[in-house]
């Protein structure tokens, strides 16, 4: 049996685009994702996150099959637009309301709220004059953040001010696949610059309206190694880490960004240096009480994709064994490793995986349970792989699965299951799966056998 601290916190995580639903409704604005969803062939099917999940009306009912199968924690992620519909004018009464019902139900059935204040959602308005890319949108994040800190912070104590920038950024600026759907790596890197500098900024407001709050990041990572032993191969994965994960771990952790990456960036014609104001650095390194990590895979890099990640199998239903139906390979051992990484190469004292999970696209049996043993063996596996860190001096104190529900999977669409509850996306049924309770099972014992 492996055992966890008892402080350890157990829980799972969602975020608004993917399953609240209710686009348009009660004062809601416009978000890049409401319009990017509407450009054709940008989305698997022209699916969109209009209904989603339907977790806006349904949240009760999703709170309450948390609190049944004994889940103790719940990290969910507030929509920008929801709360100021143009990002800069007036707050919607409306938008905070849900979010104040929402902590309240989660609180009365004994689940501690935890708050994410930005998973890639920007107010449409703010987009239409330069997005990140302008830095005046930092100051209006820090003002989202001072109103959100403010209206939760009294029963509140757990903040993340980004879930994963590098996606904000390059994938929607560099690479063109997420919204806003731009592909200019000078816009990318300001973006990232400037995402990190709305951190920076928002965590001492927040510290402020929430003395006794817990504040962070939640960076995603994708651990690498190179293809071979040539050469061309390990500097191929160098320039790849620093492109994927120092570039955004090294800032934070006070370390500027990572003078290799730079000089990379140099050849290319882009200078970074000249998106660096007096005392950015300063900020964007603030102390914190916690990093998130948000891990899923780690993949071989080789010359030529320096850049790039790499898969030979593509995302679909039956996948061979050690993979999931995202394609990914599954290497828990990746996850031990890189832990231990943050603590060692960055010193950081408190650890959360915020997210891990696998998209399996079981459904209902004859007996109309849904009996997902795969995603059990995943989530058993890679919770040996914290528990190997911890034994390791690592200090990881909780770990958050993706996601309570089978939600709106970004540019995939529905097509992708990652949720440990499984829903009708027609009628908006719910039926909690076998990994749900397991779950609960091990919070309860802070063990797995």
């Amino acid at each position: 049996m492996t055992t966890f601290p008892s402080d350890f916190v157990f829980g799972v995580t969602a975020s608004a685009y993917q399953i609240e639903g209710a686009w348009n409704e009660d004062g809601k604005g416009e978000s890049t994702w409401d319009r990017f969803v509407r450009e054709p062939g940008r989305i698997h099917n022209g699916e969109t996150g209009d209904v989603a999940c339907d977790h806006y009306h349904r949240y009760p009912e999703d709170v309450a099959l948390m609190a049944d199968a004994g889940i103790p924690a719940y990290n969910l992620t507030t929509a920008w637009t929801r709360v100021i519909p143009d990002g800069t004018g007036p707050v919607e009464p409306r938008g905070v309301a849900f979010y104040d019902r929402l902590v309240d139900e989660l609180l009365e059935q004994g689940i501690i709220p935890y708050v994410t204040l930005y998973h890639w959602e920007l107010p449409q308005a703010l987009q239409d004059i330069g997005g990140w890319a302008n830095r005046e949108t930092v100051d209006a994040f820090v003002r989202y953040a001072d109103v959100v800190s403010g209206a939760l912070g009294d029963r509140v104590t757990q903040w993340a001010t980004h879930n994963e920038p590098w996606v904000a950024s390059f994938l929607g600026h560099y690479f063109g696949e997420f919204a806003p759907g731009h592909t200019d790596l000078r816009e990318a890197l300001t973006v990232a610059h400037h995402l990190l500098l709305a951190h920076g900024r928002s965590v001492p407001v927040i510290r402020a309206n929430v003395p006794n709050s817990e504040v962070g990041i939640i960076l995603d990572c994708r651990p690498s190694t190179p293809a071979s032993a040539d050469p061309a191969d390990v500097a191929a994965n160098r320039h790849f880490d620093g492109f994927r994960n120092r570039w955004f771990f090294d800032p934070v952790f006070g370390k500027g960004y990572p003078q290799d990456i730079v000089e990379a960036f140099q050849e290319r014609g882009v200078d970074t240096s000249s998106l660096i104001h007096p005392g950015d650095l300063a900020e964007i390194a603030v102390p914190l009480d916690f990093i998130g990590i948000n891990y899923y895979t780690a993949l071989a890099v080789a010359a030529g994709h320096e850049e790039e990640e790499i898969t030979w199998l593509k995302p679909g239903p039956n996948p061979p064994d050690g993979f999931t139906e995202m394609g990914w390979e599954i290497v828990p051992s990746a996850l031990t490793t890189f832990l231990r990484r943050i603590h060692d190469d960055y010193g950081a004292t408190h650890i959360r995986v915020t997210e891990n999970g696998a998209s399996y696209s079981d459904g209902p049996g004859t007996d109309g349970r849904i009996h997902d043993r795969r995603r059990i063996d995943f989530l058993w596996s890679h919770l040996n792989a914290v528990a190997k860190a911890i034994g390791q001096g690592v200090p990881v104190t909780g770990y958050f699965v993706w996601s309570i529900l089978d939600n709106f999977e970004w540019t995939l669409g529905y097509s992708q299951r990652f949720g440990l509850i499984w829903v009708d996306h027609e009628t908006g049924e719910r039926i909690p799966k076998d990994s749900l309770y397991w779950l609960g099972n091990v919070a309860a014992a802070h063990a797995i056998e």
